[in-house]
């Protein structure tokens, strides 16, 4: 009886991590809609490289801010609704895209697929910490840090495929026929992901209520330390996301397509260092020094490559290197604020925290191209790569200040009273 007890129990959790796994691939699919269609789109609409650039701006800057608020919205309502809604959400930014005659409407795209993508995060972690079993959660976001690597590889190649057989126009309708059926997928196995986010057991708590406001989280400085790990690694993400090639280019005269495949062994290296993340998260307690550890490499062969020595036929390998140490800190990293937000508030704050915390991702991903394009503006194309590893150093110090922090008293959030129906 227990092993068929265990083996339903195991089927569940594959279920749920499939399943989020699948809409966060979807949400990052989404994050590269409009960028694949740039060509065209600047072709049709006459736009110079700061309106295209602005569009991909408004995307993250309407996430960011939709973000902290939309885990208040998971903590009320559910996981599930508001996941849904984020959908939806995407596939009427798909319609619109289609459908547009004007850069206002190619900016509100942009706005309504930045709000559908803003609620992501504090749904799917609601979701993966209440469903699945705690020997599977460093699996899990595994999973799902490895599902959205794979949303990103499939959004250029689905969007510029669709759009050079035929016209981008069908490739945006193409997009939000993705989101539908994400949505459609995610309706019909609603049963797997119900109770995911109100009507929980609050743990039994210790020490004084030190506040009951449910804004009593933003008081706490683990919280902001969380925030700044995600805000200054998504910074260096981001500027290699965005500046790489380029600077390879110009620091070691190699041609666009090695740069470029030295931005795509980097993802690669990612994608593998996230597989490994999982395991070391799902053995070790040590979170923060798994992190720590793994950012150290990262950024010590980043500062390899940012000193110009290496030979050119190497840089390749140094940025498969830096992506598969920031990879391995990735489960680690959701783990990590797990634990922060279970030892100060307990489950019923996840949405919440989740939502503020991981916010700091869409503002490093915002910022990234301003504070790097300056840079490269100035012919600063080392320092960019400087930059990055200051940026992972900052991030090693703020793991570890949130794994050192010992809460002396535990809080209690007040609850989000649920939505009547």
């Amino acid at each position: 009886m227990n092993d068929s007890g265990g083996a339903g129990r195991a089927r569940t959790d594959v279920e749920v991590i499939s399943l989020m796994g699948f809409a966060h691939g979807t949400s990052h699919f989404f994050h590269l809609m409009l960028p694949s269609l740039f060509p065209w789109l600047m072709r049709e609409f006459a736009l110079n490289f700061t309106r295209a650039g602005s569009l991909t701006a408004a995307f993250f800057v309407a996430s960011g801010i939709g973000q902290a608020l939309a885990g208040f919205v998971v903590d009320r309502v559910g996981a599930q609704r508001v996941l849904w809604a984020g959908i939806a959400l995407f596939s009427v930014a798909g319609v619109v895209l289609g459908s547009a005659n004007s850069y206002g409407m190619l900016l509100a795209a942009a706005v309504l697929a930045g709000t559908g993508n803003s609620v992501f995060h504090p749904a799917d972690f609601t979701t993966l910490n209440h469903r699945v079993s705690a020997p599977r959660l460093g699996h899990a976001f595994s999973v799902h840090s490895l599902s959205g690597n794979l949303g990103w590889a499939a959004g250029p190649v689905f969007m510029t495929g669709v759009a050079a057989a035929s016209n981008w126009r069908v490739a945006a309708f193409a997009a939000a026929g993705v989101a539908l059926i994400t949505l459609t997928v995610l309706f019909a196995r609603r049963d797997v992901l119900a109770n995911t986010a109100t009507g929980h057991p609050r743990e039994v708590t210790h020490g004084a209520a030190l506040s009951g406001s449910v804004f009593g989280f933003l008081g706490v400085g683990a919280v902001w330390m969380c925030f700044l790990f995600f805000l200054v690694t998504m910074l260096a993400f981001g500027a290699l996301q965005n500046f790489a090639p380029a600077v390879l280019q110009r620091v070691y005269g190699v041609s666009l397509a090695v740069a470029t495949s030295a931005l795509t062994v980097y993802l690669l290296g990612g994608a593998a260092g996230v597989v490994l993340g999982g395991f070391l998260a799902a053995r070790s307690g040590a979170h923060d020094r798994v992190i720590a550890i793994s950012l150290v490499f990262a950024a010590l062969t980043a500062l390899g490559v940012a000193s110009g020595g290496i030979p050119p036929w190497s840089v390749g390998g140094f940025f498969a290197i830096i992506g598969f140490c920031t990879g391995m800190a990735s489960p680690s990293r959701d783990l990590l604020v797990r634990k922060a937000a279970m030892e100060r508030f307990g489950p019923q704050s996840f949405g919440r925290i989740y939502g503020f915390v991981y916010s700091g991702l869409d503002v490093g991903l915002a910022t990234a191209p301003l504070v790097f394009g300056r840079m490269m503006d100035k012919g600063m194309f080392s320092a960019v790569l400087g930059g990055v590893a200051l940026l992972q150093g900052i991030g090693i110090a703020a793991a570890l200040k949130v794994g050192q922090q010992r809460p002396k008293e535990r809080y209690v959030l007040k609850p989000l009273p649920p939505k009547s129906d």
